[in-house]
This record gives C-alpha cells, sequence and structure tokens, in this order.
C-alpha cells in the first residue's frame, strides 16, 4: 500500500527536525561532515520509520533487519536518527566527537550496541554485509525474511573492495542484501566526474547480477516505491542508487562539494556567509522549511 498524505509529511518533518539534529551537532563538536549527512537524511528517515524492521528498546533483537554504515562519515545522520527514533536521548547528540562519547567520528560497534559494524575505512561496509547476508542464508535458508541494508557513498565506489563483494553478492544471488548508494556526485576533492567518474552506474551493477533501482532520494513515495520493490527481487541482490542534494535544506551549501567534510562556524567557504553566521543561517533555513510544513 502506497504512503498516505499524512505519512509523507510525517516523514518530511522528521527528516528535517533530524536535518536541525545534524546542524547542532556539528556545531557543537565543530568538525564533521555535513554535505552527505544532510543529503541523506530523507533516506534514513524513510529506513528507520518504516521499512527496517527494528526495536530501539531492543537494539540486539535476534529478529531485527541488519544495517550497515559503510561510508561511516555521515555518522551525524545515523546518530541523529537513531536518537529520534528512540535509541538513546537527542540531548546526546551535542557530545558527538568528544572525548569518551559514545558518538565517534565514525560509528563503533562496542561503544553504541545498536551497530552493527564500526566503519572508518571507506569500501570495507558492502563486503561485511555480504558476510552476514551469506551466513543468515546458511543458518536459515533462502526463506528467510531478514535484511541486510548497505549504504555507501558514491565516492566510495571508487574503492576496489566494493566489486569484490559485489562480484560475491552477485555470484552467490544474495536476495536478502540491498545495497543504497548515496548518489550525490561529491566527494572531499571535487565532484565525482571530475575526480573518477563512475558511469554508466547502473550498467555496471547490472553486470555483475544486481537488481538496479534509480530513485529520487528526497521523494517518499519514490523510496517506498523502491524499497517495496526490493522486497519482492529473490533471484539477486538489489542496489537502490538514490540521487541526493548534498547539503540539502541549508541555502549555502546545497551541491556544494567544498561542504563534504566541513562543518558549519568553522571554515570561510567562498560564496558562503561568514563563518561566524553559517549555523544561526543553517538553522534558520531549516525552521523556515519546518514552518511551511506544518
Amino acid at each position: 500500500m502506497s504512503l498516505t498524505d499524512e505519512q509523507v509529511k510525517d516523514f518530511q518533518l522528521k527528516a528535517n527536525d533530524i536535518r536541525i539534529s545534524i546542524i547542532e551537532m556539528l556545531a557543537a563538536a565543530k568538525s564533521g561532515h555535513s554535505a552527505g549527512p544532510l543529503g541523506m537524511a530523507d533516506v534514513f528517515t524513510y529506513l528507520y520509520f518504516h521499512a527496517l524492521k527494528h526495536d530501539p528498546k531492543n537494539p540486539t533483537w535476534v529478529e531485527r533487519d541488519r544495517f550497515i554504515l559503510s561510508n561511516g562519515h555521515i555518522c551525524p545522520v545515523y546518530y541523529a536518527t537513531l536518537a529520534h527514533s528512540g535509541y538513546f536521548p537527542v540531548e546526546e547528540l551535542l557530545t558527538l566527537r568528544k572525548l569518551g562519547t559514545r558518538l565517534q567520528g565514525h560509528p563503533h560497534r562496542e561503544w553504541l550496541p545498536v551497530v552493527e559494524t564500526s566503519s572508518g575505512p571507506l569500501g570495507c561496509g558492502l563486503s561485511q554485509a555480504c558476510g552476514m547476508a551469506l551466513a543468515e542464508r546458511m543458518d536459515n535458508g533462502v526463506t528467510s525474511k531478514k535484511k541486510f541494508y548497505t549504504f555507501m557513498g558514491d565516492g566510495e565506489l571508487q574503492e576496489g573492495n566494493i566489486w569484490e563483494a559485489v562480484m560475491l553478492a552477485g555470484k552467490y544471488k544474495l536476495h536478502n542484501m540491498v545495497g543504497v548508494v548515496d548518489y550525490n556526485n561529491i566527494q572531499i576533492e571535487g565532484y565525482l566526474d571530475d575526480v573518477m567518474p563512475l558511469s554508466p552506474m547502473k550498467e555496471k551493477w547490472e553486470s555483475f547480477n544486481w537488481h538496479v533501482i534509480e530513485v529520487d532520494g528526497h521523494d517518499f513515495r519514490a523510496l517506498d516505491t523502491a524499497f517495496e520493490q526490493a522486497k519482492t527481487v529473490f533471484e539477486k541482490p538489489t542496489v537502490i542508487l538514490a540521487r541526493t542534494i548534498p547539503g540539502k535544506g541549508v541555502s549555502f551549501m546545497e551541491g556544494n562539494y567544498k561542504w563534504h567534510g566541513n562543518p558549519p562556524g568553522i571554515t570561510d567557504v567562498t560564496g558562503a556567509p561568514p563563518k561566524a553566521e553559517q549555523v544561526a543561517i543553517a538553522l534558520a533555513d531549516l525552521n523556515k522549511i519546518k514552518e511551511t510544513l506544518q
């Protein structure tokens, strides 16, 4: 059944609140990544508030779906989504990257039990997910309904380890795997197409025996169609190529690769407001969006 208007509005509000938390936590940390987390807030919202089988009161519930964040540097959106869905207090988000915090600059499994696997070096998450998905099939057979969702960055696909995992998943027809690529065309050194183009993206994945779905990563109805379709594919793994706008919701960040690894309020970026004004303007942009949604 398709999403109702009320559900879509609720998701939009939740995603916007998550974006507000992202700005607040980055401002408090004075370090971290802005563009990717803001761009992926809608996809995280859809997954954790609708598609993912999980229980915030029981993070290690044996029947849960597994979520693996391969591009760990976008963890501000991961942490904010976890907090807003009830895994820990929203106030804890302001400890991001502080000494002794559970919210490290990359997710750390031993410090935060809901995290399935620690991440840091890019390119590793899909291989880890392949191992989990293959083990689940060996233990519980092909009829197991448990899903293994792996989020990756498009720049991360320049890592060879990713394609080794893509080959393995295609060979073993791991239909319980769903990859999601944040296809925002930026990385720390510039725009993807300038640094190391990956086109034709769809055809690459298809050649390794993956079912490919291309989607607007900010359209909740389109996301619903994509994730629901992924559940119906039984002869191969699925990857969702989610086109997103880096820095989504913040006027001076949208589409600018220079915000890949910079937080607001710390760095003077060409074309952006003075750093002393950036946090206030970013929050004002997001609060204005919130007013239009309410």
